[in-house]
């Protein structure tokens, strides 16, 4: 997924502007590579386009994920600048959403399993008509 569309993505889940969208995802992936290890969020990185990688290549806290619910990330998310504390939450759903578009299933999940299960919650179903929706409907059995 290019940038662009991963931005665009997370505006129309959001329902914000491009520009805040932009805010939004890098201080999004920057939260999530403090709650994941730093291992991992490489292994996001290496996936995503170059502008959304540094977010979470960037040695933020070290080696070691700090351990946080859903709402402190929520909550960190909007305190950093030129975030919008209201749109923090709404924002944090379309970007993971966008993230489990973006990177393969595997990655996902092992980001995801490192996370309390609060998290699934707010990530939209797949399936849905971002990024091939079709893809997903088409198992049979």
């Amino acid at each position: 997924m290019e940038y662009e569309d991963f931005v665009n993505a997370v505006a129309t889940r959001a329902k914000v502007s491009t520009d805040q969208a932009a805010t939004l995802t890098g201080v999004t992936l920057e939260t999530l590579a403090d709650r994941i290890s730093a291992g991992q969020a490489e292994d996001l990185a290496y996936q995503l386009p170059d502008r959304l990688a540094g977010h979470l290549s960037r040695p933020l806290g070290g080696e070691m994920a700090t351990s946080f619910g859903l709402d402190e990330f929520v909550r960190r998310v909007g305190d950093r600048p030129g975030v919008d504390r209201a749109l923090a939450g709404a924002g944090v759903r379309a970007v993971l959403t966008t993230l489990r578009e973006a990177v393969t299933r595997d990655e996902f999940e092992n980001a995801v399993a490192q996370l309390p299960q609060e998290f699934s919650q707010v990530i939209e179903p797949v399936g849905g008509p971002v990024a091939g929706g079709a893809a997903a409907r088409s198992t049979q059995s």
